[in-house]
């Protein structure tokens, strides 16, 4: 059994005005590579968290081709919201949903944990304070909410327990983030929502004791990571 990463994979199988190749040619055929490289590397019995913006979809029936696509594949899948996932909607919605389509490797990290391989997985989707397009009291209490979603997933795990948190934005020079994944004796923060030509030692860093680690498809070769504590 093991343990892998991979974010951002920003599918469109149910929207056809999503071309991801736009923003570069190794995006071309970027799904057939992630399918090729997962079942190469994951088998069943392993978990892979995608930590956020999966799928273009503005609503939550527009992404079915998409989870078809995810349950196609090996392992226990856990998933985050990001920016972009505008699909998403309330727990409750969600495992209604994966239960009508028998998406059933499928499981949903918001406001809850999960444990695999012996490890706690936390999160939740983080906040940018100024990186969208909303007013400043908007930023603020979403901000603030996202701060006490990611301390309510960490109270469900095991004081002693070995910790992974997923977020889909860096929160790793964030102080108040950073404080939080201290108090809880994070071992590793996993994100994403990065993409393009970015220097690797900038986004893989180890802070305070915590390994950072970038998992958007695109800085990854489409290749998921073996996470190890």
């Amino acid at each position: 059994m093991a343990l892998w990463a991979i974010s951002d994979l920003h599918l469109s199988f149910g929207v056809k005005d999503k071309p991801m190749n736009i923003f570069g040619e190794s995006w071309t055929n970027y799904e057939e590579k992630i399918r090729t490289n997962w079942l190469n590397l994951i088998k069943e019995e392993d978990t892979v968290i995608l930590a956020g913006d999966f799928s273009w979809g503005m609503y939550l029936a527009e992404t079915k081709e998409d989870f078809d696509y995810l349950e196609g594949l090996p392992g226990k899948k856990i998933m985050l919201k990001g920016n972009h996932d505008y699909w998403w909607e309330t727990l409750t919605k969600l495992n209604k949903f994966k239960k009508e389509n028998n998406y059933n490797s499928v499981n949903f990290l918001h406001n809850n944990c999960y444990e695999a391989e012996g490890v706690y997985i936390c999160g939740t989707r983080a906040w940018e304070k100024g990186a969208e397009d909303v007013t400043a009291e908007q930023d603020e209490k979403v901000y603030n909410r996202e701060k006490e979603r990611l301390e309510r997933s960490l109270q469900l795990a095991p004081i002693d327990s070995k910790k992974i948190v997923v977020t889909h934005y860096n929160i790793g020079n964030n102080e108040e983030f950073l404080e939080i994944l201290k108090k809880y004796n994070v071992d590793i923060c996993i994100y994403g929502h990065l993409h393009g030509r970015i220097d690797h030692s900038k986004i893989n860093y180890e802070k305070e004791g915590i390994k950072f680690i970038c998992t958007s498809c695109d800085l990854i070769d489409f290749l998921p990571i073996e996470i190890t504590i």
